[in-house]
């Protein structure tokens, strides 16, 4: 009898990691204390992780180890809002923390790693498995890889896996340059780039209503879709970040990695099973074929946007330029918006457009598929109604779910037509709580499995899109700030889409 693959595992999220350390550099920072160290005690409530389950976190600060679960305890009880805190599970979890101080320049911290590592491996029976996850400036990727190659810890009895944060890269030749550098001590095949947002339950299960139900493949294509629109919208600023963010900005830090591998989701071809080299070629596939805009195709096409004070009334918020460390005259894209055109036969003219900006009206990420109309209005004026556009959204945050919109007859005589909406809703449906988007890909990480996370590939074809807009952009001065807080940015992107016949939702 054939064996099951594990990838298709339908209780995937259901099963407990091998025995393992994980190791994480940046312990002291806001990531470890929100994200990280939360989602792991989940997993430890939910009794996912076995008895001898380790952490250690390193960072520079000098804390002793239960200096370092005190801190840890704080953050699970004020970050982990729908979980409740049990002080049993706690102690269990607590019991497996551990904490290095040191400096990832010298040698010293990786050969006082390689004991703290063999010491638990003998005293919480992890087999010498170790998640490494770098929680750090992304300038430290390469130092921290190249430290634990130098220290012996890059192989050995057991796993080694390598869990980076984005920015992977500032473009594509430091993208390229930090992979070669991680690859001197870890295989691509150890090597996760972490992207939360394929974590996220409705960007996973976009999947799930693509491939596994019949109905909607056949009208996923150039034939029935009119355009696709994809929209990341944040009400906040860059809360007190203004000097790190002025060196990247949304184009970079958005779509370059998150929007773009949502659209890829969206848009690639069915893949042979639901296995991770299989689902990642075909995404990997997808990101290749976006048309890699000339000069003048950017200038017509591609909008960056900065925000400034309100207009009239509203909130008082300071524009970006007005941000703590940020340079008044700054030129840092907090809106960015595009249409992208997939280059093979299912979305040959198809409009993809993509936006993504701080300071905007609602907090709100979402993709809307908008279709073709009828080809034949038999039903005449219909004040408006008859023109209505169906549509497929996927809600992917605040209020995770799924929307179909489209035309029904009214009560009543004579034939009068409304628009109406279809809505699943997560909550609702399946009354229970969803993962969180680390808790599901640390889980991933540990257990082997890398559907969910960016192959190489795909951060190349990515940069490969965007860089030549970041060029164009560079070369250009523009009038900034071009749209208030408050509001859905600048003018120009309206008409990117008003050129095609299109409008941007209002969410």
């Amino acid at each position: 009898m054939a064996t099951q693959n594990p990838f298709q595992d339908p209780l995937r999220f259901e099963r407990r990691v091998p025995e393992c350390t994980v190791v994480i550099f940046g312990a002291n920072g806001d990531l470890t204390r929100r994200k990280l160290i939360p989602a792991l005690y989940r997993l430890a409530y939910d009794r996912r992780l076995p008895p001898g389950f380790a952490v250690v976190g390193i960072s520079r600060t000098p804390l002793g180890d239960e200096k370092f679960r005190e801190k840890m305890r704080e953050s699970v009880e004020q970050f982990s809002e729908d979980t409740k805190f049990d002080a049993e599970v706690w102690s269990a979890f607590a019991g497996g923390l551990f904490y290095l101080a040191g400096d990832i320049a010298d040698a010293k911290l990786f050969t006082c790693l390689s004991g703290k590592l063999a010491e638990i491996s003998k005293t919480r029976s992890v087999s010498g498995n170790v998640l490494f996850y770098l929680s750090t400036q992304p300038s430290q990727y390469a130092t921290i890889s190249q430290g634990l190659g130098a220290g012996g810890l890059g192989k050995g009895q057991g796993w080694r896996r390598l869990v980076v944060e984005k920015p992977f890269g500032h473009d594509l030749s430091s993208a390229r340059e930090l992979s070669n550098r991680l690859h001197e001590v870890f295989d691509e095949s150890e090597i996760y780039r972490i992207d939360h947002y394929l974590g996220k339950e409705t960007v996973q299960n976009i999947l799930a209503f693509r491939f596994g139900n019949g109905i909607f493949e056949p009208l996923w294509n150039r034939r029935y879709v009119d355009h696709v629109q994809i929209t990341a919208a944040e009400s906040i600023g860059v809360e007190g970040r203004g000097a790190y963010y002025q060196e990247t900005g949304a184009l970079a830090d958005m779509i370059q990695n998150h929007l773009l591998q949502v659209m890829a989701t969206i848009a690639m071809e069915p893949s042979a099973s639901f296995e991770a080299r299989s689902v990642r070629d075909e995404r990997s596939k997808l990101l290749r074929s976006i048309r890699h805009m000339t000069p003048d195709e950017i200038r017509l096409n591609t909008i960056p946007g900065q925000y400034g004070p309100p207009r009239i009334g509203g909130e008082e918020v300071p524009g970006f330029r007005q941000e703590p460390g940020v340079d008044p005259q700054s030129q840092t894209d907090t809106y960015a918006a595009a249409m992208f055109a997939v280059e093979n036969w299912r979305w040959a003219g198809v409009p993809f457009y993509v936006r993504t900006g701080k300071r905007l009206p609602k907090r709100v990420t979402e993709i809307a598929i908008q279709f073709k109309p009828a080809p034949l209005e038999i039903f005449g004026d219909q004040d408006g109604a008859a023109g209505a556009p169906n549509l497929l959204i996927v809600r992917i945050q605040p209020e995770e779910g799924i929307s179909l919109k489209f035309l029904s007859k009214r009560p009543g005589t004579g034939m009068q037509l409304r628009p109406v909406s279809m809505d699943f809703n997560y909550g609702s449906s399946f009354g229970e709580r969803s993962p969180s988007a680390y808790e599901t890909l640390l889980l991933d990480a540990m257990i082997g499995d890398p559907t969910l996370y960016t192959r190489q590939d795909m951060v190349e074809a990515s940069w490969a899109v965007v860089e030549p807009i970041q060029n164009v952009w560079r070369e250009t001065r523009f009038e900034f700030p071009n749209y208030p807080a408050g509001t859905w940015g600048p003018p120009e992107a309206d008409a990117i889409l008003a050129r095609q016949g299109h409008a941007w939702r209002r969410p």
